[in-house]
């Protein structure tokens, strides 16, 4: 019976934005390769139209979306765990990645990056003793050592927002009273703590995510979020639709420069526009996916592999296409299907398969799980009943 309580009361929607949302970091990723932004390794001929427009979109609420539902993840493992379990779980299935990326997966986009801008001329091997030379900082920079591990940079900030916020979670439990004001405070608060300028990563600031975060504990894990948001939706919809094409037309036509009134103004419409999409997601995903499957159950333990093995297999692939005489439509054809089923492959038949690397991918110890595919149904995982508990 606790079980079958455990399981009605999980939020499979909050799964379903993981899974897609790790999809759509997938996606922007493979659109930097194309759009004119800096990024490791480059297309020979850039997209300022489509792609870039797909790139601003995506990245105005990509990675604000994985902090938020981070924050809901948090108020639920505090529950269910001490204080010493969440944070031994949270040093192992994010800092144990980091780590195996850091070390193992960062060195070869490193490498070439190096080599795609004439910064470097060698084989990998000879290459590797300057991995340590001097901190990478910046696409193009002088350094070479990312100890963040480039893309996995939200697994380290994610890490060190679980421990600094620990305090204000366990004084101030989740279970205070939500209310309507509370839809329309954090993008004011998002503004003003956007003026405080410590370290942009993914398009927005360090600060601007740990509100996110904070927010996502206390009010999207609230049962009183739901019914609010539902009732107000339809301005939330208006609001996503008219500053998504205030925000890319006007970064399009002429950004602003930064410090000035326009670029505040500016920032502003990002803000509000990044809060509403967040709110339309979250709005969709309850309406439309508060179920399980069997695909959910596949996909939610892939998430995290994915997510730490997409970057890598993106800049292998573009860095051999780049100067190819292909247009960018065959390319983009090219890499996005190629780099999703590589990554599959090594998930599927590698990864899930060898304990040592479940615990490198920050998977959760192997349960001798059996996977089938039904027509009607998907893809079903049959767990031995041996190793229940």
């Amino acid at each position: 019976m606790e079980n079958q309580n455990a399981s009605l009361s999980r939020q499979y929607d909050i799964d379903w934005i993981r899974v897609l949302a790790t999809m759509g970091v997938f996606l922007y990723h493979c659109s930097m390769f194309f759009n004119p932004f800096p990024w490791h390794v480059k297309n020979n001929h850039l997209d300022s139209s489509s792609i870039l427009v797909f790139s601003l979109f995506v990245g105005a609420w990509i990675m604000p979306i994985f902090f938020a539902i981070s924050g809901s993840n948090v108020s639920f493992a505090l529950k269910k765990r001490q204080t010493s379990a969440y944070l031994k779980e949270r040093l192992i299935r994010l800092g144990v990645p980091l780590v195996f990326g850091v070390f193992i997966l960062t060195p070869p986009q490193i490498f070439m990056e190096r080599m795609a801008n004439n910064q470097f001329s060698g084989t990998f091997l000879e290459f590797l003793p300057h991995y340590f030379d001097g901190i990478y900082l910046d696409f193009g920079g002088t350094g070479n050592f990312a100890f963040f591990g480039l893309h996995l940079w939200y697994l380290l900030v994610l890490l060190v927002f679980s421990f600094i916020t620990l305090p204000l979670f366990k004084k101030a439990p989740n279970g205070r009273t939500f209310g309507i004001t509370h839809l329309y405070l954090l993008p004011i608060l998002l503004f003003v703590t956007g003026l405080i300028k410590t370290q942009g990563l993914g398009g927005w600031d360090l600060v601007f995510y740990l509100v996110i975060l904070i927010y996502g504990y206390y009010f999207f894990s609230s049962s009183a979020f739901k019914p609010i948001l539902k009732s107000t939706i339809n301005y939330h919809f208006i609001l996503a639709i008219i500053t998504t094409a205030i925000y890319i037309v006007w970064f399009m036509k002429s950004f602003p420069q930064p410090g000035s009134v326009e670029g505040m103004i500016f920032y502003l419409v990002r803000t509000v526009n990044c809060w509403s999409l967040l709110l339309c997601i979250f709005f969709l995903a309850d309406k439309y996916l508060s179920f399980s499957n069997g695909f959910l159950k596949y996909a939610s333990e892939a998430s995290m592999p994915f997510y730490v093995l997409h970057q890598p297999v993106i800049v292998f692939l573009g860095f051999f296409i780049r100067d190819l005489s292909w247009s960018i439509p065959v390319k983009l054809i090219f890499l996005v299907p190629v780099s999703f089923i590589l990554i599959i492959i090594c998930y599927h038949f590698i990864i899930r398969r060898v304990q040592f690397l479940r615990f490198t991918f920050g998977m959760k110890g192997h349960a001798n799980k059996s996977v089938t595919f039904s027509k009607n149904k998907g893809v079903n995982i049959h767990e031995n009943p041996a190793n229940k508990n």
